[in-house]
């Protein structure tokens, strides 16, 4: 299976995160790919119309998008043992739900580091505050969801809620939030030190090479935090 890679996207992140949990990663080959708002990438747009990543490509030709789907596809037909997608359907609403948030908070992170990036002069105060008001609400949910995660077997939720906190630190520095939730900050500290986490940094170069596959790590789905 190829799938459309960047060493910076937290979307890409998650799908692997996820694939080196369901011990799937070493059956992926990497293709660098590089997507643009202004520059629409013309092959990547021939396997996915939206032009976006991820983007995973079956030996058939069949392409898959988005990281949800594809993770869908890989716990349904590749993996179908994993438990980040949780058989009982009340725990996968559960898991579906946090992914969902996850998902949510790095639409939120991307839209506003795209507010930012624009000149001072062209920023959109009002579109700014809203984010930064979203993004304190956000924090607080998970962070009294805190119990409820620590509780949980590890599965989607887990590692989208994961990625999209791991991004703040990696765009949005300064937003400290970890001072005001330790509680969260811990658990994300714990998130970072898995084996599945590790093996996908997220590296601000378009220029980095296309890191190989780490050993399998297969078989964290079936563990507790």
């Amino acid at each position: 299976m190829r799938l459309h890679w960047s060493p910076r996207s937290p979307y890409v992140r998650k799908v692997l995160v996820a694939a080196y949990e369901a011990g799937i990663a070493d059956r992926l080959e990497l293709e660098r790919t590089v997507v643009a708002s202004t520059q629409p990438n013309l092959d990547l747009l021939r396997e996915n119309p939206l032009g976006k990543l991820p983007t995973l490509t079956l030996p058939t030709g069949t392409s898959i998008f988005d990281s949800t789907v594809i993770i869908e596809y890989f716990a349904t037909f590749v993996a179908p043992d994993c438990t980040l997608l949780p058989k009982d359907p009340a725990d996968r609403l559960v898991a579906l739900q946090y992914e969902s948030l996850g998902d949510g908070l790095l639409d939120l992170l991307l839209q506003w580091l795209g507010e930012r990036k624009r000149p001072r002069d062209s920023q959109s105060e009002a579109l700014l505050a809203a984010n930064a008001v979203k993004f304190a609400h956000v924090i607080d949910y998970i962070d009294a969801a805190v119990p409820e995660l620590l509780a949980r077997p590890f599965d989607i939720g887990h590692v989208t809620v994961g990625c999209a906190l791991s991004y703040v630190g990696f765009r949005f520095p300064d937003l400290r939030w970890q001072e005001a939730h330790p509680a969260l900050a811990s658990w994300l500290a714990d998130f970072c030190q898995r084996p599945s986490v590790l093996a996908v940094p997220v590296i601000d170069d378009q220029d980095a090479p296309i890191m190989p596959p780490a050993p399998r790590v297969g078989g964290l789905s079936q563990r507790s935090e």
